[in-house]
């Protein structure tokens, strides 16, 4: 499919442009009054607005971004899209696109309000997998919490107050995923702040 030009896409048309990895292409999607357009290297579609089943909104931090966010679209006769709020610059960072990424969400969610789409809106992560993870999270908690207690118990002050630090922060950054990702649905008009940067 070759791109269309700005006289086919209309003046509303707006762009989210990222790289989702070093060496791959980067994802280009251009919004327009009635569809989803993406081009990635030799690929590239068209999802119309009316034909988008389902949008789930998540927080998924990576290794050298602790701060990212993921909107998936999923649509009849296209593969599913991630929109990530991050882009790759060089071998060693990656950069915040937080005001353009959280803008273009907000306006793909009024379009397809305006379109009359009724799709899914999701939040968060899988049901199932979600709380298999709190229940992990929550067994470390505890035998890290138990570990210090022990630690006291044998005067081994440094170890507790290491296994305490290391409590705090994994309890900061595993605590915020789940708070971010805990599964449910939301409205086009009701977009669940958390889940923007």
């Amino acid at each position: 499919m070759k791109p269309a030009t700005s006289a086919e896409l209309g003046d509303d048309a707006i762009s989210y442009t990222f790289r989702p990895s070093l060496l791959g292409a980067p994802w280009e999607f251009t919004l327009t009054a009635n569809a989803i357009e993406w081009h990635a290297g030799r690929q590239s579609g068209r999802l119309p607005l009316g034909q988008v089943r389902s949008v789930r909104m998540s927080y998924r931090p990576a290794n050298m971004q602790s701060y990212r966010f993921v909107t998936e679209i999923w649509g009849d006769g296209a593969p599913k899209l991630q929109i990530v709020s991050t882009s790759w610059k060089s071998m060693f960072s990656q950069e915040r696109l937080d005001g353009s990424y959280s803008g273009f969400v907000a306006e793909l969610h009024r379009r397809l309000a305006q379109s009359g789409a009724v799709p899914r809106y999701l939040r968060g992560g899988n049901l199932a997998l979600y709380w298999a993870g709190a229940a992990v999270f929550a067994s470390v908690m505890l035998c890290l919490v138990i570990l210090t207690i022990r630690a006291l118990q044998s005067d081994a002050i440094a170890g507790a107050v290491f296994i305490a630090v290391f409590i705090a922060l994994f309890g900061w950054h595993g605590g915020n995923f789940l708070r971010r990702n805990k599964p449910g649905s939301y409205s086009a008009d009701g977009l669940p702040q958390i889940l923007l940067p």
